[in-house]
């Protein structure tokens, strides 16, 4: 027994040693990317910290101290400097910041743009410092992905084709982490804003890493105190969570209009004069900053929003008060983005749902005045980015209090019930789908040989058998005259013809017209279900009349390995 065993371990052991260094190589790989995108964080939080002393602790506060009417004015000359700061300096550049991001991680043919990352900075600084009603997170979410696309094309040798997006999203996950000064919202934030429905697989732990070390980053910088802390515990009796539901049901309903303005908003940004835009939307702008200082005597129109906050959960405000001041919050935040102001909408989400809860818990609990602004909070933020998970977890961090994570839970729920499949970004996706699904989808173009041989019609068959049937290693060839496509020719329709003839027959008299053609619109499975009905093997693809090229079944059943590079 003891010779036996003797025996086998060798036998045992041989398949398995040269796996070991396969193995160890990839440990490697996987601690160096690891700490690439702990540097990515490193460098972003950084980035976020200058952005964020610059904008805030400078222009704003100049912004702040002005006289009321300057102040006014303050965010008409912030729109046209940032105007000229995306045309002159980013390239002509729009002012989309998140969704840029987000359109960035689903189209895999495409790289985040770094030219114009300067310009939009810029833009951003002015944009806010003025004090314009957008938040500072979209900038730092597109400086931290700008970021972590730069290091990965100058590190791609350390990434396979599957993490062609990993410190795109790390980087992303740095910047909303450094912001807020909420590592774990960043992460979920990153991880869940590209899907209404889904999460971005196999970049978990780099994004976990690189939101620890923007936050640490940042923290050095800025400190760690919470942006917004507030007292108290969210108690649990079924009154406060049936109140949380309301709430939940009303943020969701008027997350609903807030994004329908936005995205009339958005689309007003491109019509017209850009100067005449930035110019009227300014001048709105200084209204509201006139009719919020009438109302509060202080102005509570201009900014991210955190003062206005601070003022509204100061348990004398009036309801009337409250809806005042959101209501010419919300006003602004569609003008500035009409006028090409350049922030994020993460904060006036969230600034709204404190509103709205504001004002809900006067009516069930005027006792407590943390409970449902932080509630309203989650579901507001949760409905229009879609996000309920990084919502949830952000008025933990942001406020510094995890006690309101479950009232906020049943709030984001209940919101998110009430949205449907609206969202404030026109490029997140319900979610990923699976290999067959992501198949039969892709555009038919993507699999076009457009080199594929071809045979003339007036070619003899024997020209066609031996030249292009067995020469190609094919079973049928497509009959195209210059560039316009006249039929196909297969192999079994030779049988037919007598072997003597081959040589004076010409390929029209054999060719085939009634098997079907592709468009070059079509997608793969249109293209699938015309080869069955046809009983063919491959088709020709035409735009029009002219010839395009050629897909064969071999094409379609050889796509698993593109979608395994393709499929973020």
């Amino acid at each position: 027994m003891t010779i036996a065993w003797r025996d086998r371990r060798p036998w045992l052991a041989r398949p398995l040693l040269p796996a070991v260094p396969r193995l160890s190589a990839l440990a490697r790989r996987s601690q160096q990317v690891l700490l690439i995108a702990g540097l990515t964080g490193a460098l972003t939080g950084l980035v976020v910290a200058g952005f964020e002393r610059l904008t805030s602790d400078v222009v704003f506060n100049a912004t702040l101290n002005l006289p009321l009417v300057v102040q006014a004015a303050a965010p008409c000359v912030g729109l046209v400097l940032a105007l000229a700061c995306l045309r002159h300096i980013g390239h002509g550049a729009s002012p989309a910041t998140s969704d840029e991001y987000i359109r960035a991680f689903h189209d895999q043919g495409r790289r985040l743009d770094l030219r114009p990352l300067p310009g939009r900075l810029l833009a951003a600084v002015v944009t806010l410092g003025s004090g314009v009603p957008l938040g500072y997170e979209g900038p730092s979410l597109y400086a931290g992905a700008a970021i972590g696309s730069a290091l990965q094309r100058r590190l791609a040798r350390f990434f396979t084709a599957e993490e062609s997006k990993l410190l795109l999203v790390a980087g992303a996950a740095a910047g909303v982490a450094a912001i807020f000064k909420a590592p774990v919202t960043g992460m979920v934030f990153a991880l869940e804003v590209p899907y209404q429905e889904d999460l971005a697989r196999r970049m978990l732990l780099p994004a976990a890493i690189s939101a620890a070390a923007a936050y640490v980053a940042f923290a050095a910088v800025a400190g760690t105190e919470p942006l917004l802390p507030v007292a108290g515990q969210a108690p649990f009796n079924l009154v406060d969570l049936g109140g949380a539901a309301v709430v939940g049901l009303l943020a969701g309903g008027l997350a609903r209009l807030f994004i329908a303005l936005v995205s009339r908003a958005k689309a007003l940004s491109t019509r017209g004069h850009p100067l005449v835009r930035s110019l009227v939307a300014g001048a709105i702008l200084g209204g509201t900053v006139l009719l919020g200082y009438a109302v509060s005597g202080k102005p509570l129109a201009l900014g991210p929003g955190y003062n206005a906050l601070r003022w509204a959960l100061a348990p004398q405000r009036s309801v009337l008060a409250v809806a005042a001041i959101g209501s010419l919050r919300v006003v602004g935040t569609g003008a500035a983005i009409a006028g090409g102001a350049v922030g994020g909408l993460f904060i006036p989400l969230v600034i709204q749902g404190a509103f709205v809860g504001r004002a809900v818990g006067g009516i069930f609990d005027p006792g407590n005045a943390t409970l449902f602004p932080v509630v309203g909070m989650a579901a507001f933020l949760g409905a229009g980015y879609r996000v309920p998970l990084a919502s949830v977890v952000f008025v933990a961090e942001f406020t510094g209090r995890p006690g309101f994570v479950v009232p906020g839970l049943i709030a984001a729920v209940v919101a998110q019930l009430v949205m449907g499949r609206s969202s404030i970004s026109p490029y997140q996706v319900a979610g990923r789908v699976g290999h067959l699904e992501a198949r039969l989808s892709m555009p038919l173009a993507s699999l076009v040989a457009t080199d594929a041989q071809t045979v003339p019609s007036d070619a003899t068959v024997e020209e066609l058998f031996w030249q292009h049937l067995v020469g190609g290693r094919q079973r049928s060839a497509a009959v195209v005259d210059g560039s316009r496509y006249v039929g196909i020719a297969r192999a079994e329709d030779l049988a037919g013809t007598d072997r003597s003839t081959w040589a004076t027959t010409t390929v029209a008299d054999i060719m085939r017209t009634d098997v079907p053609t592709a468009s070059v619109d079509w997608t793969v499975a249109d293209a699938i279900q015309a080869m069955e009905e046809a009983d063919a093997d491959r088709l020709a693809v035409c735009d029009g009349a002219r010839f395009v090229g050629v897909v064969t079944a071999d094409d379609i059943f050889e796509l698993d390995e593109i979608l395994r590079h393709s499929t973020p």
